[in-house]
């Protein structure tokens, strides 16, 4: 059945689709990502062509199997009214194949054409989301001291249609190497290192010490630390992290219910492991008098104010 087949092939199109989406990874860190961002761009067009060709084809098959009477109207799923017959037979599992297939098509068009707006605000910024987020930072460091420098992200060449080029070439190949990218005028390849290098350090400095009053589990959304922390837990892949009451916790960084930070281990109690980060509610912990004087809010706390 020709319904039936086109679905098929939709079904290993958009397959394709989601594994070959699911390695794109920057504009300057993949040289298929010129290839990449242009099946995003058919992908959607096909589905969409896919999409009318079912609209279509369900409207005609129902228009011809509809009755009217006086209150009602009646569908007819196994026959037409036209005499002779259609040709391609569509009864009841076409008609749901069909309407199947069209919510597939409608899926794809809207998930792949939002991959294709993200991917070419990438390439056209030439900076990734992470790279964003460290540009942030840095600004938020400067502002924080109060510095005379002016923090310049190396990658972005200062005009989109630089930066575009950088990635559709007429030969394919994005420009780079993989490991050597094009940088501005008035920046090297090792700026945005030296800028994390400072933002490290910087977290250190900003970092202020807890200490545990109350266990915690390590639950996601625990029940039992009030309604306000189990409703505000960070939508975030990072871990949380286990508490003992007397533990002591380096906190980096924190929103208003939860504080992201490294558990200050022991070399008696913890043995091959070097480092335990995660998050943990903020009603679980209180700042140490040691660390009182300093009252520094944790880096991104003021920014959840």
């Amino acid at each position: 059945m020709p319904c039936l087949l086109v679905l098929a092939l939709f079904l290993w199109g958009g397959n394709r689709i989601a594994c070959t989406s699911s390695i794109v990874k920057s504009a300057k860190h993949t040289r298929r990502h010129g290839h990449i961002t242009a099946e995003s761009v058919t992908a959607p067009l096909g589905c969409i062509h896919a999409a009318f060709i079912f609209v279509m084809t369900m409207y005609t098959q129902l228009y011809n199997r509809l009755s009217f009477g006086w209150n009602t109207v009646k569908i007819d799923m196994s026959a037409a009214r036209r005499d002779p017959l259609p040709i391609i037979p569509f009864g009841l599992a076409a008609f749901a194949a069909t309407l199947f297939a069209l919510g597939l098509a409608l899926g794809t068009t809207i998930a792949v054409g939002m991959l294709f707006f993200i991917q070419m605000k990438i390439i056209l910024r030439n900076k990734t989301s992470i790279e964003s987020w460290i540009e942030e930072k840095a600004k938020d460091r400067i502002q924080y001291y109060q510095l005379d420098e002016v923090f310049v992200f190396p990658y972005d060449m200062g005009s989109r249609w630089k930066n575009f080029k950088q990635v559709f070439t007429w030969s394919g190949v994005p420009e780079g190497n993989g490991l050597a990218w094009p940088v501005r005028e008035d920046c090297h390849p090792y700026s945005l290192t030296i800028e994390q290098l400072k933002q490290k350090a910087d977290k250190r400095i900003r970092s202020v010490r807890y200490k545990v009053i109350e266990d915690y589990s390590g639950a996601c959304c625990p029940l039992n630390k009030g309604i306000k922390t189990f409703f505000t837990s960070p939508c975030t892949e990072e871990p949380r992290i286990r508490l003992q009451k007397g533990e002591f916790i380096l906190a980096t960084r924190g929103l208003r219910y939860w504080l992201y930070g490294d558990k200050i281990l022991d070399d008696a109690s913890v043995k091959g492991v070097s480092r335990i980060r995660g998050w943990f509610p903020r009603n679980c912990v209180e700042k140490c008098p040691c660390d009182a004087e300093t009252d520094q809010a944790p880096e991104g706390e003021k920014k959840n104010r």
